[in-house]
């Protein structure tokens, strides 16, 4: 009912709502594809045992159903889809719910942060590694943008914001490298003055 309180639910169990919410039946192999190539680039990606046991949960809850399709003489599927009273639930929680300020870990600034405990070259590398995974994850919503999933309007948008998310990150990063380069170059000059003298 719509005056009932949504039942309180992890995230992860309304993000998997959430990919069950668009046209068609999903398997728990589907939804992990898809979350793959869409979600992870600005929320996260759920484990497939994560994204199994979520649905149980919306079975129970009636949010979902799911029937068994024959694949070979082998082995079958479990399709899910949304039910009505789940599609109502996500819209309430999508409308009624803070979506809250974005948190950020940043491992690798939280390291920058202590860099006086670390090696030049160990910081250097890891900032490094950091802006290669940024390019290689911008180079993978790129890709993913082609997907035919993601042709419906709201998560193709999704993903062009998070391309200009990881090409800022990765950018950010290659800009910490020049301030790292600059950083130890004038600590070196401060405690060698001859180090300032031009040759």
């Amino acid at each position: 009912m719509t005056g009932d309180p949504l039942p309180k639910l992890p995230a992860t169990a309304w993000a998997v709502l959430g990919l069950l919410s668009f046209p068609g039946e999903r398997s728990g192999y589907d939804l992990k594809k898809w979350a793959d190539a869409s979600l992870r680039f600005f929320y996260w990606s759920p484990a497939l045992s994560q994204i199994y046991s979520e649905l149980k949960r919306l079975e129970h809850l009636g949010f979902a159903v799911s029937r068994i399709a024959s694949q070979d003489e082998l082995r079958n599927k479990r399709l899910y889809r949304i039910t009505d009273s789940g599609q109502a639930a996500l819209a309430r929680w999508a409308r009624d719910t803070p979506a809250g300020p974005p948190v950020l870990k940043h491992g690798v600034a939280l390291r920058v942060w202590l860099g006086h405990l670390s090696e030049p070259d160990e910081l250097r590398k890891a900032v490094a590694e950091h802006r290669d995974f940024a390019a290689t994850t911008l180079a993978e919503v790129r890709a993913s943008e082609d997907s035919a999933q993601d042709r419906w309007p709201f998560p193709a948008l999704v993903l062009k914001w998070s391309e200009r998310y990881w090409q800022a990150e990765r950018d950010l990063a290659a800009g910490m490298l020049t301030d790292l380069e600059e950083l130890y170059r004038t600590s070196t000059e401060k405690n060698d003055p001859e180090a300032r003298e031009t040759p």
